[in-house]
Protein backbone atom coordinates (compact mmCIF):
# COMPACT_ATOMS: atom_id res chain seq x y z
CA UNK A 1 0.00 0.00 0.00
CA UNK A 2 1.49 3.32 -0.94
CA UNK A 3 1.93 5.70 1.58
CA UNK A 4 2.54 9.42 1.24
CA UNK A 5 5.65 10.82 2.67
CA UNK A 6 4.99 14.10 4.22
CA UNK A 7 8.35 14.26 7.31
CA UNK A 8 8.54 18.19 6.18
CA UNK A 9 4.51 18.95 6.13
CA UNK A 10 3.55 16.52 8.59
CA UNK A 11 6.17 16.41 11.75
CA UNK A 12 8.35 14.22 10.57
CA UNK A 13 5.71 11.76 10.36
CA UNK A 14 5.01 8.97 8.32
CA UNK A 15 1.62 8.75 6.76
CA UNK A 16 -0.07 5.19 6.93
CA UNK A 17 2.16 3.47 9.55
CA UNK A 18 2.20 3.02 13.35
CA UNK A 19 4.52 2.27 15.99
CA UNK A 20 3.61 -0.15 18.60
CA UNK A 21 2.16 1.96 20.88
CA UNK A 22 -0.63 2.49 17.61
CA UNK A 23 0.61 6.68 17.08
CA UNK A 24 1.47 7.95 14.21
CA UNK A 25 5.40 6.30 12.98
CA UNK A 26 8.38 8.91 13.54
CA UNK A 27 10.53 8.81 9.78
CA UNK A 28 13.72 9.32 11.84
CA UNK A 29 13.00 7.00 14.91
CA UNK A 30 11.18 4.28 13.05
CA UNK A 31 11.82 1.68 10.59
CA UNK A 32 14.73 1.44 7.98
CA UNK A 33 17.47 -0.67 7.75
CA UNK A 34 17.88 -1.31 11.55
CA UNK A 35 14.36 -2.57 11.73
CA UNK A 36 15.45 -4.33 8.60
CA UNK A 37 18.43 -6.07 9.96
CA UNK A 38 16.54 -7.87 13.19
CA UNK A 39 13.68 -9.41 9.99
CA UNK A 40 16.41 -10.71 8.06
CA UNK A 41 17.75 -12.70 11.11
CA UNK A 42 14.49 -14.37 11.50
CA UNK A 43 14.75 -15.40 7.39
CA UNK A 44 18.33 -16.83 7.93
CA UNK A 45 17.37 -19.19 10.61
CA UNK A 46 14.01 -20.02 9.09
CA UNK A 47 15.85 -21.01 5.97
CA UNK A 48 18.52 -22.61 7.79
CA UNK A 49 16.38 -24.85 9.84
CA UNK A 50 13.90 -25.64 7.43
CA UNK A 51 15.74 -26.81 4.88
CA UNK A 52 18.42 -28.38 7.35
CA UNK A 53 16.16 -30.63 8.54
CA UNK A 54 14.29 -31.62 4.79
CA UNK A 55 17.52 -32.23 3.19
CA UNK A 56 18.68 -34.89 5.58
CA UNK A 57 15.64 -36.11 6.87
CA UNK A 58 15.33 -39.17 4.16
CA UNK A 59 18.52 -40.51 5.62
CA UNK A 60 17.33 -40.04 9.34
CA UNK A 61 13.45 -41.67 8.62
CA UNK A 62 15.70 -44.81 6.68
CA UNK A 63 18.87 -44.88 8.77
CA UNK A 64 17.42 -44.46 12.50
CA UNK A 65 13.44 -44.87 12.65
CA UNK A 66 13.79 -47.86 10.18
CA UNK A 67 10.77 -46.91 7.78
CA UNK A 68 10.76 -48.06 4.40
CA UNK A 69 12.03 -45.95 1.10
CA UNK A 70 9.17 -44.64 -0.42
CA UNK A 71 7.10 -43.95 3.17
CA UNK A 72 10.35 -42.16 4.06
CA UNK A 73 10.04 -40.41 0.70
CA UNK A 74 6.45 -39.32 0.76
CA UNK A 75 7.66 -38.12 4.42
CA UNK A 76 9.77 -35.48 3.39
CA UNK A 77 8.05 -34.28 0.27
CA UNK A 78 4.56 -33.95 2.89
CA UNK A 79 6.65 -31.92 5.22
CA UNK A 80 7.73 -29.42 2.74
CA UNK A 81 4.34 -29.42 1.04
CA UNK A 82 2.57 -29.00 4.27
CA UNK A 83 5.27 -26.31 4.95
CA UNK A 84 4.50 -24.16 1.38
CA UNK A 85 0.77 -24.91 1.81
CA UNK A 86 0.21 -23.34 5.02
CA UNK A 87 2.03 -20.27 3.78
CA UNK A 88 -1.63 -19.60 2.36
CA UNK A 89 -3.22 -19.62 6.11
CA UNK A 90 -0.39 -18.11 7.45
CA UNK A 91 -1.00 -14.67 5.10
CA UNK A 92 -4.77 -15.18 5.27
CA UNK A 93 -4.52 -14.83 9.37
CA UNK A 94 -1.84 -12.00 8.98
CA UNK A 95 -3.79 -9.94 6.02
CA UNK A 96 -7.01 -10.51 8.04
CA UNK A 97 -6.70 -11.03 11.94
CA UNK A 98 -2.94 -10.58 13.50
CA UNK A 99 -1.14 -8.15 11.32
CA UNK A 100 2.75 -9.41 10.30
CA UNK A 101 4.27 -8.69 13.40
CA UNK A 102 1.75 -10.61 15.45
CA UNK A 103 2.19 -13.56 13.06
CA UNK A 104 5.67 -13.66 12.95
CA UNK A 105 5.94 -13.59 16.52
CA UNK A 106 3.88 -16.56 17.20
CA UNK A 107 4.77 -18.91 14.23
CA UNK A 108 7.74 -18.28 14.77
CA UNK A 109 7.27 -19.80 18.57
CA UNK A 110 5.65 -22.56 16.91
CA UNK A 111 8.64 -23.47 14.89
CA UNK A 112 11.01 -23.25 18.00
CA UNK A 113 8.88 -25.80 19.48
CA UNK A 114 8.57 -28.28 16.79
CA UNK A 115 11.90 -28.35 16.58
CA UNK A 116 12.38 -28.84 20.36
CA UNK A 117 10.46 -31.66 20.10
CA UNK A 118 12.08 -33.38 17.20
CA UNK A 119 15.46 -32.47 18.88
CA UNK A 120 14.17 -34.21 22.20
CA UNK A 121 13.02 -36.93 20.40
CA UNK A 122 16.57 -37.92 19.03
CA UNK A 123 17.94 -38.00 22.28
CA UNK A 124 15.33 -39.72 24.76
CA UNK A 125 16.06 -43.58 24.04
CA UNK A 126 12.50 -44.73 23.95
CA UNK A 127 11.46 -42.09 21.49
CA UNK A 128 13.22 -43.80 18.55
CA UNK A 129 13.70 -47.55 17.54
CA UNK A 130 16.63 -49.01 18.73
CA UNK A 131 20.13 -49.89 16.12
CA UNK A 132 19.68 -52.41 13.93
CA UNK A 133 21.17 -56.14 15.54
CA UNK A 134 24.71 -57.55 13.65
CA UNK A 135 22.94 -59.64 11.44
CA UNK A 136 20.69 -56.72 9.55
CA UNK A 137 17.44 -56.62 11.65
CA UNK A 138 15.94 -53.42 12.26
CA UNK A 139 12.71 -52.83 14.27
CA UNK A 140 10.67 -50.23 12.49
CA UNK A 141 9.53 -47.07 14.58
CA UNK A 142 6.57 -47.72 16.82
CA UNK A 143 3.59 -45.72 16.82
CA UNK A 144 4.07 -43.51 19.77
CA UNK A 145 7.56 -42.90 18.65
CA UNK A 146 6.47 -41.93 15.05
CA UNK A 147 3.41 -39.72 16.64
CA UNK A 148 5.91 -37.84 18.26
CA UNK A 149 8.00 -37.13 14.99
CA UNK A 150 5.46 -36.36 12.95
CA UNK A 151 4.17 -33.94 16.02
CA UNK A 152 7.73 -32.16 15.70
CA UNK A 153 7.50 -32.11 11.79
CA UNK A 154 4.30 -30.24 11.37
CA UNK A 155 4.49 -27.77 14.28
CA UNK A 156 8.05 -27.04 12.10
CA UNK A 157 5.65 -26.80 9.42
CA UNK A 158 3.11 -24.62 10.79
CA UNK A 159 5.35 -22.47 11.79
CA UNK A 160 7.74 -22.34 8.19
CA UNK A 161 4.11 -21.59 6.99
CA UNK A 162 3.07 -18.02 9.10
CA UNK A 163 7.26 -16.89 8.79
CA UNK A 164 7.52 -17.32 5.04
CA UNK A 165 4.04 -15.22 4.75
CA UNK A 166 5.28 -12.07 6.45
CA UNK A 167 8.53 -11.65 6.82
CA UNK A 168 9.34 -10.40 3.29
CA UNK A 169 6.14 -8.17 3.75
CA UNK A 170 7.23 -7.09 7.34
CA UNK A 171 10.34 -6.10 5.89
CA UNK A 172 9.14 -4.00 3.30
CA UNK A 173 7.02 -2.14 5.96
CA UNK A 174 9.76 -0.68 7.40
CA UNK A 175 10.78 1.67 4.00
CA UNK A 176 8.40 4.50 2.84
CA UNK A 177 7.75 4.03 -0.76
CA UNK A 178 6.61 7.30 -1.04
CA UNK A 179 10.37 8.57 -0.18
CA UNK A 180 12.74 7.87 -2.87
CA UNK A 181 15.33 7.46 -0.67
CA UNK A 182 13.66 4.92 1.46
CA UNK A 183 12.39 2.87 -1.85
CA UNK A 184 15.92 2.80 -3.20
CA UNK A 185 16.39 1.37 0.31
CA UNK A 186 13.52 -1.32 0.40
CA UNK A 187 14.80 -2.31 -3.32
CA UNK A 188 18.27 -3.16 -1.33
CA UNK A 189 16.24 -4.77 1.24
CA UNK A 190 14.99 -7.25 -1.41
CA UNK A 191 18.21 -8.06 -2.38
CA UNK A 192 19.56 -8.95 1.05
CA UNK A 193 16.41 -10.82 1.81
CA UNK A 194 17.27 -13.24 -1.43
CA UNK A 195 21.03 -13.24 -0.12
CA UNK A 196 20.58 -14.30 3.25
CA UNK A 197 17.97 -16.60 2.04
CA UNK A 198 20.90 -18.59 -0.35
CA UNK A 199 23.51 -18.01 2.82
CA UNK A 200 20.81 -19.95 5.23
CA UNK A 201 20.45 -22.65 2.50
CA UNK A 202 24.24 -23.00 2.11
CA UNK A 203 25.11 -22.95 6.19
CA UNK A 204 22.30 -25.87 5.96
CA UNK A 205 23.26 -28.02 3.13
CA UNK A 206 26.96 -28.27 3.94
CA UNK A 207 27.67 -26.93 8.08
CA UNK A 208 24.23 -28.48 9.53
CA UNK A 209 23.86 -31.61 7.60
CA UNK A 210 27.96 -32.44 8.36
CA UNK A 211 27.26 -31.56 12.35
CA UNK A 212 24.20 -33.93 11.90
CA UNK A 213 26.33 -36.57 10.12
CA UNK A 214 29.60 -36.77 12.08
CA UNK A 215 28.27 -35.37 15.86
CA UNK A 216 24.96 -36.87 15.86
CA UNK A 217 21.21 -35.37 14.71
CA UNK A 218 20.63 -33.98 18.29
CA UNK A 219 23.77 -31.33 17.91
CA UNK A 220 22.00 -30.73 14.28
CA UNK A 221 18.67 -30.06 15.57
CA UNK A 222 19.50 -28.60 18.53
CA UNK A 223 21.56 -25.86 16.55
CA UNK A 224 18.51 -25.38 14.80
CA UNK A 225 16.19 -24.30 18.09
CA UNK A 226 18.84 -22.48 19.25
CA UNK A 227 19.11 -20.55 16.14
CA UNK A 228 15.21 -19.80 16.17
CA UNK A 229 14.93 -18.93 19.80
CA UNK A 230 17.52 -16.30 19.53
CA UNK A 231 16.38 -14.77 15.98
CA UNK A 232 13.36 -14.35 17.66
CA UNK A 233 14.86 -12.48 20.78
CA UNK A 234 16.70 -10.55 18.19
CA UNK A 235 12.90 -9.72 16.31
CA UNK A 236 11.21 -9.17 19.86
CA UNK A 237 13.60 -6.72 20.96
CA UNK A 238 12.87 -4.25 17.55
CA UNK A 239 9.54 -3.78 18.46
CA UNK A 240 9.88 -0.59 19.70
CA UNK A 241 11.59 1.07 16.38
CA UNK A 242 8.82 -1.35 13.65
CA UNK A 243 6.53 0.51 11.44
CA UNK A 244 3.25 -1.36 11.48
CA UNK A 245 0.20 -1.13 9.38
CA UNK A 246 -3.31 -1.48 9.25
CA UNK A 247 -4.97 -4.62 8.47
CA UNK A 248 -6.07 -4.64 5.11
CA UNK A 249 -7.67 -7.90 4.47
CA UNK A 250 -7.47 -11.26 2.43
CA UNK A 251 -7.76 -10.73 -0.88
CA UNK A 252 -9.11 -14.75 -0.63
CA UNK A 253 -12.38 -13.09 0.72
CA UNK A 254 -12.98 -11.17 -2.46
CA UNK A 255 -12.56 -14.23 -4.68
CA UNK A 256 -14.61 -16.29 -2.19
CA UNK A 257 -17.16 -13.15 -2.57
CA UNK A 258 -17.47 -12.80 -6.07
CA UNK A 259 -17.71 -16.70 -6.82
CA UNK A 260 -20.41 -17.00 -4.23
CA UNK A 261 -22.24 -13.81 -5.78
CA UNK A 262 -22.57 -15.22 -9.39
CA UNK A 263 -23.11 -18.67 -8.17
CA UNK A 264 -26.10 -16.72 -5.99
CA UNK A 265 -27.27 -15.24 -9.73
CA UNK A 266 -26.58 -17.90 -11.84
CA UNK A 267 -30.35 -18.00 -12.71
CA UNK A 268 -30.36 -14.57 -13.92
CA UNK A 269 -29.58 -13.60 -17.37
CA UNK A 270 -26.67 -11.22 -18.09
CA UNK A 271 -27.63 -7.75 -19.35
CA UNK A 272 -26.78 -7.13 -23.12
CA UNK A 273 -25.47 -4.13 -21.80
CA UNK A 274 -22.31 -4.66 -19.86
CA UNK A 275 -23.04 -0.85 -18.14
CA UNK A 276 -26.19 -2.08 -16.52
CA UNK A 277 -23.98 -4.27 -14.40
CA UNK A 278 -23.12 -2.76 -11.03
CA UNK A 279 -20.06 -0.31 -11.39
CA UNK A 280 -19.51 0.71 -7.48
CA UNK A 281 -15.88 2.23 -7.66
CA UNK A 282 -15.68 1.44 -3.82
CA UNK A 283 -13.62 -1.52 -1.93
CA UNK A 284 -14.81 -3.64 1.01
CA UNK A 285 -13.28 -1.16 3.09
CA UNK A 286 -15.23 1.79 2.06
CA UNK A 287 -12.10 3.37 -0.17
CA UNK A 288 -11.49 4.37 -3.91
CA UNK A 289 -10.58 2.08 -6.18
CA UNK A 290 -8.80 1.93 -9.78
CA UNK A 291 -11.49 1.14 -12.27
CA UNK A 292 -11.06 -1.76 -14.96
CA UNK A 293 -13.05 -2.22 -17.94
CA UNK A 294 -15.43 -5.38 -18.28
CA UNK A 295 -14.14 -8.21 -20.42
CA UNK A 296 -16.19 -11.05 -22.42
CA UNK A 297 -13.72 -14.04 -20.76
CA UNK A 298 -15.19 -15.90 -18.27
CA UNK A 299 -19.00 -14.52 -18.60
CA UNK A 300 -20.46 -16.55 -16.05
CA UNK A 301 -18.48 -14.41 -13.17
CA UNK A 302 -20.30 -11.29 -14.55
CA UNK A 303 -23.58 -12.77 -12.94
CA UNK A 304 -21.77 -11.34 -9.54
CA UNK A 305 -22.21 -7.89 -10.84
CA UNK A 306 -25.70 -8.44 -11.21
CA UNK A 307 -28.12 -5.80 -9.56
CA UNK A 308 -30.98 -7.79 -8.67
CA UNK A 309 -34.37 -5.72 -7.92
CA UNK A 310 -33.80 -5.57 -4.44
CA UNK A 311 -30.77 -4.80 -3.59
CA UNK A 312 -30.39 -0.84 -2.44
CA UNK A 313 -26.84 0.00 -4.19
CA UNK A 314 -26.38 2.36 -1.91
CA UNK A 315 -22.85 1.80 -0.73
CA UNK A 316 -23.16 1.93 3.20
CA UNK A 317 -26.07 -0.75 2.22
CA UNK A 318 -24.77 -2.96 0.03
CA UNK A 319 -24.51 -6.96 1.00
CA UNK A 320 -20.71 -7.41 -0.22
CA UNK A 321 -21.46 -11.44 -0.43
CA UNK A 322 -24.59 -10.63 -2.90
CA UNK A 323 -23.20 -8.05 -4.91
CA UNK A 324 -19.81 -6.84 -6.32
CA UNK A 325 -18.45 -4.20 -9.00
CA UNK A 326 -17.23 -4.86 -12.20
CA UNK A 327 -13.81 -4.17 -11.22
CA UNK A 328 -14.08 -6.42 -8.63
CA UNK A 329 -15.31 -9.76 -10.95
CA UNK A 330 -12.73 -8.51 -13.39
CA UNK A 331 -9.59 -8.58 -10.60
CA UNK A 332 -11.16 -12.34 -10.40
CA UNK A 333 -11.33 -12.99 -13.92
CA UNK A 334 -7.39 -11.59 -14.27
CA UNK A 335 -6.37 -14.77 -11.24
CA UNK A 336 -8.36 -16.97 -13.16
CA UNK A 337 -7.03 -16.68 -16.09
CA UNK A 338 -3.05 -17.49 -14.52
CA UNK A 339 -4.41 -21.05 -13.31
CA UNK A 340 -3.60 -22.84 -16.17
CA UNK A 341 0.03 -21.78 -16.23
CA UNK A 342 -0.12 -21.60 -12.55
CA UNK A 343 -1.47 -25.83 -12.66
CA UNK A 344 1.52 -26.22 -15.38
CA UNK A 345 4.61 -25.08 -13.30
CA UNK A 346 3.03 -27.23 -10.67
CA UNK A 347 5.51 -30.72 -12.22
CA UNK A 348 8.45 -28.81 -12.00
CA UNK A 349 8.46 -28.92 -8.43
CA UNK A 350 7.61 -32.56 -8.17
CA UNK A 351 10.92 -32.97 -10.11
CA UNK A 352 11.97 -30.76 -7.76
CA UNK A 353 11.32 -32.53 -5.23
CA UNK A 354 13.21 -35.64 -5.55
CA UNK A 355 16.17 -33.87 -4.91
CA UNK A 356 15.40 -33.65 -0.97
CA UNK A 357 14.37 -37.44 -1.07
CA UNK A 358 15.51 -40.22 -3.58
CA UNK A 359 18.35 -38.36 -5.21
CA UNK A 360 20.15 -38.17 -1.58
CA UNK A 361 19.45 -42.05 -0.86
CA UNK A 362 21.19 -43.00 -4.30
CA UNK A 363 24.28 -40.84 -2.38
CA UNK A 364 23.92 -42.93 0.44
CA UNK A 365 24.97 -45.95 -1.34
CA UNK A 366 28.34 -44.44 -3.83
CA UNK A 367 31.60 -43.67 -3.21
CA UNK A 368 31.29 -40.28 -1.41
CA UNK A 369 35.24 -39.93 -0.15
CA UNK A 370 37.28 -37.02 -1.42
CA UNK A 371 41.00 -38.05 -0.71
CA UNK A 372 41.34 -40.76 1.26
CA UNK A 373 39.87 -40.27 4.78
CA UNK A 374 36.97 -37.43 3.83
CA UNK A 375 33.28 -38.81 3.20
CA UNK A 376 30.93 -36.14 1.71
CA UNK A 377 27.62 -36.27 4.07
CA UNK A 378 24.74 -37.50 1.18
CA UNK A 379 22.64 -34.64 1.80
CA UNK A 380 25.56 -31.85 0.90
CA UNK A 381 25.28 -33.28 -2.42
CA UNK A 382 22.58 -30.20 -2.47
CA UNK A 383 25.34 -27.66 -2.70
CA UNK A 384 25.93 -28.30 -6.29
CA UNK A 385 22.16 -27.47 -6.72
CA UNK A 386 22.47 -24.80 -5.06
CA UNK A 387 25.72 -23.83 -6.43
CA UNK A 388 23.91 -23.91 -9.86
CA UNK A 389 21.01 -21.33 -8.81
CA UNK A 390 23.70 -19.06 -7.98
CA UNK A 391 25.71 -19.42 -11.13
CA UNK A 392 22.87 -19.36 -13.40
CA UNK A 393 21.09 -15.91 -12.20
CA UNK A 394 24.22 -14.31 -13.04
CA UNK A 395 24.72 -15.76 -16.52
CA UNK A 396 21.04 -14.89 -16.77
CA UNK A 397 21.36 -11.69 -16.28
CA UNK A 398 24.69 -10.69 -17.76
CA UNK A 399 24.73 -13.21 -20.68
CA UNK A 400 21.69 -14.33 -22.01
CA UNK A 401 19.01 -11.47 -21.27
CA UNK A 402 21.77 -8.89 -23.54
CA UNK A 403 22.13 -11.69 -26.39
CA UNK A 404 18.18 -12.21 -26.39
CA UNK A 405 17.61 -8.58 -26.10
CA UNK A 406 19.27 -8.49 -29.29
CA UNK A 407 16.93 -10.45 -31.62
CA UNK A 408 13.65 -9.97 -29.24
CA UNK A 409 13.98 -5.80 -28.92
CA UNK A 410 12.46 -6.44 -25.17
CA UNK A 411 14.41 -4.74 -22.11
CA UNK A 412 14.22 -7.84 -20.12
CA UNK A 413 15.27 -10.35 -22.99
CA UNK A 414 12.58 -13.02 -23.11
CA UNK A 415 8.80 -12.84 -21.51
CA UNK A 416 8.58 -14.63 -18.34
CA UNK A 417 6.79 -17.05 -19.46
CA UNK A 418 9.55 -17.76 -21.61
CA UNK A 419 12.12 -18.21 -18.61
CA UNK A 420 9.36 -20.29 -16.81
CA UNK A 421 9.82 -22.94 -20.20
CA UNK A 422 13.38 -22.96 -20.13
CA UNK A 423 13.40 -24.20 -16.37
CA UNK A 424 10.99 -26.77 -17.31
CA UNK A 425 12.90 -28.17 -20.15
CA UNK A 426 15.55 -28.19 -17.60
CA UNK A 427 13.40 -30.53 -15.51
CA UNK A 428 13.32 -32.97 -18.15
CA UNK A 429 16.76 -32.87 -18.50
CA UNK A 430 17.45 -33.63 -15.06
CA UNK A 431 15.24 -36.58 -15.22
CA UNK A 432 16.96 -37.98 -17.85
CA UNK A 433 20.46 -37.65 -16.73
CA UNK A 434 18.94 -39.06 -12.84
CA UNK A 435 17.63 -41.90 -15.15
CA UNK A 436 20.70 -42.78 -16.92
CA UNK A 437 22.67 -42.41 -14.52
CA UNK A 438 20.74 -44.97 -11.97
CA UNK A 439 21.21 -47.84 -14.57
CA UNK A 440 25.07 -47.29 -14.43
CA UNK A 441 24.51 -47.23 -10.74
CA UNK A 442 22.79 -50.65 -10.61
CA UNK A 443 24.75 -52.80 -12.93
CA UNK A 444 27.93 -51.47 -11.16
CA UNK A 445 26.19 -52.86 -7.94
CA UNK A 446 24.70 -55.66 -9.46
CA UNK A 447 28.04 -56.92 -10.71
CA UNK A 448 30.00 -56.10 -7.75
CA UNK A 449 31.09 -58.46 -5.03
CA UNK A 450 28.85 -56.87 -2.40
CA UNK A 451 25.29 -55.89 -4.06
CA UNK A 452 23.92 -54.31 -0.63
CA UNK A 453 27.10 -52.29 0.03
CA UNK A 454 28.75 -49.11 -1.34
CA UNK A 455 28.60 -48.98 -5.18
CA UNK A 456 32.00 -48.60 -6.50
CA UNK A 457 30.86 -45.34 -8.36
CA UNK A 458 31.90 -41.93 -7.38
CA UNK A 459 28.94 -39.73 -6.17
CA UNK A 460 29.81 -36.81 -8.47
CA UNK A 461 27.69 -38.94 -11.11
CA UNK A 462 25.11 -37.47 -9.65
CA UNK A 463 26.04 -33.92 -9.95
CA UNK A 464 24.09 -33.21 -13.53
CA UNK A 465 20.74 -33.82 -12.36
CA UNK A 466 21.06 -31.61 -9.17
CA UNK A 467 22.54 -29.10 -11.37
CA UNK A 468 19.76 -29.31 -14.09
CA UNK A 469 17.15 -29.43 -11.46
CA UNK A 470 18.73 -26.10 -9.62
CA UNK A 471 19.36 -23.96 -13.26
CA UNK A 472 16.02 -25.03 -13.98
CA UNK A 473 15.25 -23.24 -10.59
CA UNK A 474 16.79 -20.58 -11.14
CA UNK A 475 14.47 -19.55 -13.94
CA UNK A 476 11.16 -21.37 -13.11
CA UNK A 477 11.53 -19.72 -9.59
CA UNK A 478 12.26 -15.95 -10.54
CA UNK A 479 9.74 -16.37 -13.65
CA UNK A 480 7.11 -17.72 -11.73
CA UNK A 481 7.43 -15.43 -9.27
CA UNK A 482 8.05 -12.31 -11.60
CA UNK A 483 4.86 -13.68 -13.40
CA UNK A 484 2.62 -14.05 -10.54
CA UNK A 485 3.98 -10.64 -9.12
CA UNK A 486 3.47 -8.74 -12.17
CA UNK A 487 -0.08 -10.05 -13.38
CA UNK A 488 -1.88 -10.05 -10.19
CA UNK A 489 -4.29 -7.29 -10.01
CA UNK A 490 -3.29 -4.69 -8.35
CA UNK A 491 -6.05 -4.49 -5.38
CA UNK A 492 -5.14 -8.57 -5.09
CA UNK A 493 -1.20 -8.23 -4.80
CA UNK A 494 -0.92 -10.01 -1.52
CA UNK A 495 -1.97 -13.17 -3.24
CA UNK A 496 0.63 -13.15 -5.80
CA UNK A 497 3.10 -14.68 -3.39
CA UNK A 498 0.43 -17.12 -2.43
CA UNK A 499 -0.06 -18.47 -5.86
CA UNK A 500 3.69 -18.99 -6.33
CA UNK A 501 4.36 -20.99 -3.13
CA UNK A 502 1.24 -23.11 -3.71
CA UNK A 503 3.18 -24.77 -6.66
CA UNK A 504 5.77 -25.74 -4.43
CA UNK A 505 3.44 -27.38 -2.29
CA UNK A 506 1.09 -28.99 -4.46
CA UNK A 507 4.54 -30.19 -6.55
CA UNK A 508 5.86 -32.23 -3.13
CA UNK A 509 2.37 -33.47 -2.69
CA UNK A 510 1.93 -34.85 -6.18
CA UNK A 511 5.57 -36.56 -5.82
CA UNK A 512 4.19 -38.62 -2.36
CA UNK A 513 0.89 -39.43 -4.93
CA UNK A 514 3.18 -40.32 -7.72
CA UNK A 515 5.42 -42.72 -5.03
CA UNK A 516 2.63 -44.40 -3.22
CA UNK A 517 0.82 -44.95 -6.79
CA UNK A 518 4.36 -46.60 -8.16
CA UNK A 519 5.20 -47.98 -4.78
CA UNK A 520 1.46 -49.80 -4.80
CA UNK A 521 1.11 -50.82 -8.87
CA UNK A 522 4.74 -52.14 -9.19
CA UNK A 523 4.98 -54.58 -5.93
CA UNK A 524 1.22 -55.81 -6.46
CA UNK A 525 2.82 -58.66 -8.77
CA UNK A 526 4.59 -59.83 -5.88
CA UNK A 527 8.01 -58.36 -7.51
CA UNK A 528 10.42 -56.03 -5.74
CA UNK A 529 9.09 -52.62 -7.55
CA UNK A 530 10.42 -49.97 -8.30
CA UNK A 531 10.63 -48.39 -5.04
CA UNK A 532 12.58 -50.01 -2.64
CA UNK A 533 14.30 -50.31 0.61
CA UNK A 534 17.63 -51.07 -0.41
CA UNK A 535 17.59 -49.55 -3.80
CA UNK A 536 20.26 -51.40 -5.54
CA UNK A 537 17.54 -54.52 -5.63
CA UNK A 538 14.60 -52.12 -7.24
CA UNK A 539 14.15 -50.29 -10.77
CA UNK A 540 14.23 -46.33 -9.89
CA UNK A 541 15.52 -45.53 -13.16
CA UNK A 542 11.60 -46.84 -14.48
CA UNK A 543 10.27 -43.73 -11.89
CA UNK A 544 12.71 -41.08 -13.40
CA UNK A 545 12.02 -42.34 -16.64
CA UNK A 546 8.00 -41.77 -15.72
CA UNK A 547 9.03 -38.51 -14.46
CA UNK A 548 10.27 -37.50 -17.80
CA UNK A 549 7.37 -38.36 -19.60
CA UNK A 550 5.06 -36.81 -17.74
CA UNK A 551 7.70 -33.57 -17.90
CA UNK A 552 7.22 -33.59 -21.41
CA UNK A 553 3.70 -33.46 -21.74
CA UNK A 554 3.07 -30.90 -19.03
CA UNK A 555 5.41 -28.70 -21.17
CA UNK A 556 3.43 -29.41 -24.18
CA UNK A 557 0.15 -28.14 -22.28
CA UNK A 558 2.28 -25.19 -21.04
CA UNK A 559 3.14 -24.05 -24.54
CA UNK A 560 -0.50 -24.59 -25.20
CA UNK A 561 -1.28 -22.38 -21.75
CA UNK A 562 1.08 -19.44 -22.64
CA UNK A 563 0.08 -19.16 -26.65
CA UNK A 564 -3.52 -18.75 -24.93
CA UNK A 565 -2.38 -16.53 -22.04
CA UNK A 566 -2.51 -12.85 -22.63
CA UNK A 567 -0.29 -10.11 -20.43
CA UNK A 568 -2.35 -7.75 -18.30
CA UNK A 569 -0.35 -4.98 -20.06
CA UNK A 570 -1.51 -5.94 -23.33
CA UNK A 571 -5.03 -6.41 -22.26
CA UNK A 572 -4.43 -3.03 -20.27
CA UNK A 573 -3.55 -2.03 -23.83
CA UNK A 574 -6.34 -3.07 -25.68
CA UNK A 575 -8.81 -1.75 -23.41
CA UNK A 576 -7.35 2.04 -23.18
CA UNK A 577 -5.75 2.00 -20.07
CA UNK A 578 -1.94 2.61 -19.12
CA UNK A 579 -0.29 1.05 -16.43
CA UNK A 580 3.41 1.44 -14.79
CA UNK A 581 4.91 -2.17 -14.36
CA UNK A 582 7.99 -1.11 -12.53
CA UNK A 583 5.56 0.58 -10.03
CA UNK A 584 3.58 -2.15 -10.31
CA UNK A 585 6.38 -4.36 -9.39
CA UNK A 586 7.00 -2.56 -6.21
CA UNK A 587 3.64 -2.51 -5.14
CA UNK A 588 4.07 -6.24 -5.19
CA UNK A 589 7.06 -6.51 -3.83
CA UNK A 590 5.92 -4.05 -0.49
CA UNK A 591 2.50 -6.51 -0.41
Amino acid sequence: MAVAYEEDDNNGLVSDAWDYKGRPAKALESGGWTSAASILVVELTERLTTLGIAVNLVTYLTGFMHLGSAESANTVTNFMGTSFMLCLLGGFVADTFLGRYLTISIFATVQAMGVTILTVSTIVPGLRPPPCSADGVCIRANGTQLSVLYLALYLTALGTGGLKSSVSGFGSDQFDEASPKEKSKMISFFSWFFFFISIGSLAAVTILVYIQDNLGRKWGYGICACAILAALLVFLSGTRRYRFKKLVGSPITQIARVFFAAWKNRSLDLPSDSSLLYQGDLDSAGKKMAMLNHTKQFRFLDKAAIVRGDQDIEAEKINIWHLSSVTQVEEVKMVVSMMPIWATTIMFWTVYAQMTTFSVQQATTMDRHIGKSFQIPPASLTVFFVGSILLSVPVYDRIIVPIARKFTGRREGITTLQRISVGLIFSVLAMVFAALTEIKRLRLAHSSKNPNGVVPMSVFWLVPQFFFVGAGEAFTYIGQLDFFLRECPKGMKTISTGLFLSTLSLGFFVSSALVTIVDKMTTSNGSGGWITDNLNMGKLYNFYWLLAVLCVLNFAFYLICAKWYVYKDQRMANSGLKIDNATELEECFHA
